[in-house]
């Protein structure tokens, strides 16, 4: 049978669902209902909340929406059917987020995730530890183009060598999202820096160009409050890993030969393959190194003293597949490795989450709400200031309502684009504003995909981390303030 060439569905290609009989208050009483019930259940549960209680809640925030629209006129069909469409555009996060916890598990039995640690504790001390962090992810998320990539492999090894050296773990986590997200804000290869100056109609090196003037001194002023930050953590901790260095030494085969896995692996994103079949790789030659250089952890894990084809095949897809426990004397090891560890299995929560957050995201699309309220929010921009703040809070609210960083790059960019050809104002201006607001804020909302996700690989909550992610909640203020002043702001050319 003859394949068919069937177009895949592009961010950009998304429908902005208007609906003339809801007003602004009908709008937002979702975006209420759920901002308080999950207050009340953080306040009930916790640390905990993730575990489960938030994902209904957000059914519970669908809920009010569905009640809304069909006030409104809005078919039970076609809120289906729109939050069918949010599903179905996070299939590949979803498998992503599967391969990320496979990758990890045979990472951490091949010993390629106690290399990174091994050799991260003798290089780094805790005072450039945390300015290191942001330099390392923000290379790394460059060269590949995704921060999602760099958390997955980098993130996970500076985790762990943060927690060894006595770092917050939130701290090390909002040091590896800023260098992350520079990277994947700034690269051309990523598909945010794309998708915005196409939402915008411009031109994808003049808006990084564009970029530049906001970002830079966002990321300097991150670095110079991480380096400060360097210099306040207790630098006696450094003393002790001396004894973690020696352990990992005893419980695993530690070879420069193990980094060829992760170097293979960015080399491949950089060379524009899909992440999901360069984590696959990963995984398996993970595996294949586990076998080669770690056999008295496969059997380990396996349950036998020496192995043979079943239990080497046991002990590897155990480690894919399920969470997996390292033995070791030192406590400190064991609780690095049983968070690194994770297998598929320790994904789910994370893609619970998604699943819950794109229903209450297709429910609010499907009755026009996520339209109304980026209506709204361009009605009130008067002058040029009040557009680029207009615009930012619109990103922000999709952020939140949508659950998704790209429609919070989509509706507002095709919404405001005619409202800053109409102030003379080039589609630079609206792009750089798009990422500014939209882009980097995506992981401080800890139901948006972004945010579900990094917390799901970091192993660190949004609630964690959201105070140290430093460069993602700045660049929206950067962007306001070059509003203000009038500063880098490219003007059409009069005709």
């Amino acid at each position: 049978m003859e394949s068919q060439n069937i177009k895949p569905r592009q961010p950009q290609d998304e429908n902005i669902v208007e609906n003339k009989e809801l007003n602004i208050w009908e709008a937002l009483l979702p975006v209420f209902a759920l901002v308080g019930m999950l207050a009340f259940n953080v306040y009930v549960y916790g640390d905990n909340a993730l575990n489960g209680s938030n994902q209904f809640i957000l059914l519970l925030g669908a809920a009010v929406a569905a009640v809304v629209g069909f006030f409104n006129k809005v078919s039970f069909n076609q809120m289906v059917e729109e939050v069918a469409e949010n599903i179905k555009s996070t299939a590949g996060a979803i498998l992503i987020l599967l391969m990320v916890g496979a990758l990890a598990g045979t990472w951490l039995i091949s010993g390629i995730i106690p290399a990174m640690i091994y050799y991260g504790l003798q290089i780094l001390n805790p005072t450039i530890f945390l300015a290191a962090c942001v330099i390392i992810c923000a290379i790394i998320s460059v060269a590949t183009g995704s921060s999602w990539t760099t958390s997955a492999t980098v993130g996970i090894a500076l985790i762990g060598i943060g927690e060894a050296l006595g770092v917050p773990m939130g701290m090390t986590a909002g040091a590896v999202l800023s260098g992350a997200y520079f990277g994947d804000k700034m690269s051309p290869l990523s598909d945010t820096t794309n998708l915005a100056p196409a939402m915008a109609g411009g031109e994808l090196f003049s808006h990084i160009k564009y970029m530049t003037y906001t970002t830079v001194p966002t990321i300097i002023i991150t670095l110079i409050v991480f380096v400060i930050l360097g210099f306040t953590q207790n630098t006696e901790g450094a003393a002790e890993t001396s004894t973690l260095i020696n352990d990992i030494d005893k419980t695993f085969n530690i070879s420069g030969w193990l980094f060829l896995v992760p170097i293979f692996v960015i080399f491949l994103i950089i060379k524009k393959t899909s992440p999901l079949i360069a984590l696959l790789i990963g995984t398996i030659l993970g595996g294949i190194f586990a076998l080669i250089f770690q056999p008295q952890i496969v059997a380990q894990i396996a349950g036998v003293e020496s192995l043979t084809v079943k239990s080497a095949y046991q002990g590897v897809m155990d480690a894919i597949t399920v969470s997996t426990t390292i033995e070791t004397d030192n406590e400190t090891l064991k609780s690095l490795f049983s968070a690194s560890g994770k297998g598929m299995k320790g994904m789910l929560g994370t893609i619970w989450l998604i699943l819950c957050a794109m229903t209450f995201g297709g429910v609010m699309d499907a009755i026009g709400a996520l339209a109304k309220i980026s209506k709204a929010l361009l009605s009130l921009a008067t002058s040029v200031f009040g557009l680029f703040a207009s615009t930012v809070a619109s990103c922000l609210a999709l952020n939140v309502t949508a659950s998704d960083q790209y429609l919070a790059l989509v509706v507002p960019g095709k919404m405001f684009k005619k409202a800053y050809e109409d102030k003379g104002l080039a589609p630079e201006n609206l792009s750089r504003t798009l990422e500014d607001s939209g882009t980097v804020t995506s992981v401080l909302i800890p139901w948006n995909t972004c945010g579900a996700y990094q917390s799901g690989v970091l192993g660190v909550g949004v609630a964690e981390y959201f105070f140290y992610a430093i460069f993602n909640w700045l660049s929206p203020f950067t962007t306001l303030l070059f509003a203000a002043f009038r500063i880098k702001i490219k003007y059409l050319l009069k005709k």
